[in-house]
Protein backbone atom coordinates (compact mmCIF):
# COMPACT_ATOMS: atom_id res chain seq x y z
CA UNK A 1 0.00 0.00 0.00
CA UNK A 2 2.99 2.77 0.95
CA UNK A 3 5.02 1.05 -2.47
CA UNK A 4 2.11 2.21 -4.05
CA UNK A 5 1.36 5.87 -2.95
CA UNK A 6 4.65 6.52 -3.27
CA UNK A 7 5.48 5.28 -6.17
CA UNK A 8 2.78 7.30 -7.86
CA UNK A 9 3.98 9.96 -5.58
CA UNK A 10 7.29 9.63 -7.31
CA UNK A 11 5.81 9.34 -11.08
CA UNK A 12 3.80 12.37 -11.44
CA UNK A 13 5.74 15.00 -8.61
CA UNK A 14 9.53 14.10 -9.35
CA UNK A 15 12.09 14.68 -11.66
CA UNK A 16 13.48 11.49 -13.48
CA UNK A 17 17.06 10.72 -11.10
CA UNK A 18 14.86 11.23 -7.99
CA UNK A 19 11.62 9.00 -8.73
CA UNK A 20 14.27 5.93 -9.07
CA UNK A 21 15.37 6.57 -5.53
CA UNK A 22 12.31 7.48 -4.15
CA UNK A 23 10.56 4.13 -5.82
CA UNK A 24 13.72 2.14 -4.75
CA UNK A 25 13.26 3.60 -1.10
CA UNK A 26 10.20 2.68 -0.76
CA UNK A 27 10.40 -1.05 -2.10
CA UNK A 28 13.15 -1.58 0.49
CA UNK A 29 10.47 -0.40 3.31
CA UNK A 30 7.99 -2.46 1.90
CA UNK A 31 9.94 -5.31 1.97
CA UNK A 32 11.47 -5.07 5.48
CA UNK A 33 7.67 -4.25 6.61
CA UNK A 34 7.06 -7.69 5.06
CA UNK A 35 10.04 -9.79 6.60
CA UNK A 36 9.75 -8.03 9.97
CA UNK A 37 5.83 -9.04 9.87
CA UNK A 38 6.51 -12.90 8.89
CA UNK A 39 9.24 -12.87 11.73
CA UNK A 40 6.88 -11.85 14.23
CA UNK A 41 3.97 -13.41 13.55
CA UNK A 42 5.96 -16.70 13.83
CA UNK A 43 7.69 -16.13 17.04
CA UNK A 44 3.88 -15.76 18.30
CA UNK A 45 2.00 -18.60 19.59
CA UNK A 46 -1.81 -19.13 19.56
CA UNK A 47 -3.09 -19.21 22.63
CA UNK A 48 -6.60 -21.83 22.96
CA UNK A 49 -7.99 -23.17 25.52
CA UNK A 50 -9.88 -22.86 28.93
CA UNK A 51 -6.64 -22.80 30.62
CA UNK A 52 -6.08 -18.98 28.68
CA UNK A 53 -8.51 -18.06 31.16
CA UNK A 54 -6.05 -18.78 34.71
CA UNK A 55 -5.53 -15.70 35.86
CA UNK A 56 -7.96 -13.25 34.19
CA UNK A 57 -10.08 -11.07 36.26
CA UNK A 58 -13.60 -11.02 35.98
CA UNK A 59 -17.09 -9.77 37.21
CA UNK A 60 -19.45 -11.90 39.27
CA UNK A 61 -22.98 -12.01 37.92
CA UNK A 62 -24.72 -13.81 40.89
CA UNK A 63 -23.46 -14.64 44.61
CA UNK A 64 -21.18 -16.86 44.88
CA UNK A 65 -21.72 -18.89 48.07
CA UNK A 66 -20.15 -21.17 46.70
CA UNK A 67 -21.52 -21.35 43.18
CA UNK A 68 -22.63 -18.75 40.61
CA UNK A 69 -21.63 -16.97 37.39
CA UNK A 70 -19.05 -14.73 36.39
CA UNK A 71 -18.03 -12.59 33.60
CA UNK A 72 -14.80 -13.80 32.18
CA UNK A 73 -13.66 -11.67 28.83
CA UNK A 74 -17.25 -11.44 28.05
CA UNK A 75 -18.50 -15.03 28.19
CA UNK A 76 -20.42 -16.27 31.52
CA UNK A 77 -19.15 -19.42 33.42
CA UNK A 78 -20.19 -21.38 36.26
CA UNK A 79 -17.85 -20.36 39.05
CA UNK A 80 -16.85 -21.73 42.47
CA UNK A 81 -15.45 -19.74 45.07
CA UNK A 82 -14.11 -20.93 48.75
CA UNK A 83 -15.27 -17.10 50.54
CA UNK A 84 -18.42 -15.18 49.68
CA UNK A 85 -18.53 -13.04 46.77
CA UNK A 86 -21.27 -10.40 46.01
CA UNK A 87 -22.75 -9.63 42.20
CA UNK A 88 -20.07 -7.30 40.85
CA UNK A 89 -16.99 -7.65 42.81
CA UNK A 90 -13.85 -8.62 40.51
CA UNK A 91 -13.09 -12.17 41.04
CA UNK A 92 -9.87 -13.85 39.43
CA UNK A 93 -9.96 -17.14 38.11
CA UNK A 94 -7.65 -19.85 40.04
CA UNK A 95 -7.92 -22.91 37.67
CA UNK A 96 -10.80 -24.24 35.80
CA UNK A 97 -12.68 -27.85 36.54
CA UNK A 98 -14.27 -28.74 33.45
CA UNK A 99 -17.17 -26.08 32.42
CA UNK A 100 -16.54 -24.48 35.91
CA UNK A 101 -14.40 -21.60 36.78
CA UNK A 102 -12.38 -21.69 40.25
CA UNK A 103 -12.24 -17.97 41.33
CA UNK A 104 -11.03 -16.02 43.95
CA UNK A 105 -12.09 -12.55 45.48
CA UNK A 106 -9.75 -9.94 44.15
Amino acid sequence: MLFVLLLVLALIFLPSPWDLVVIACAALLETTLWVVGIRYSRKRRAQVGVHTLVGTVGEALSPLAPTGQVKVDGEIWEARSTADVLPGESVRVTAVDGLTLEVEKT
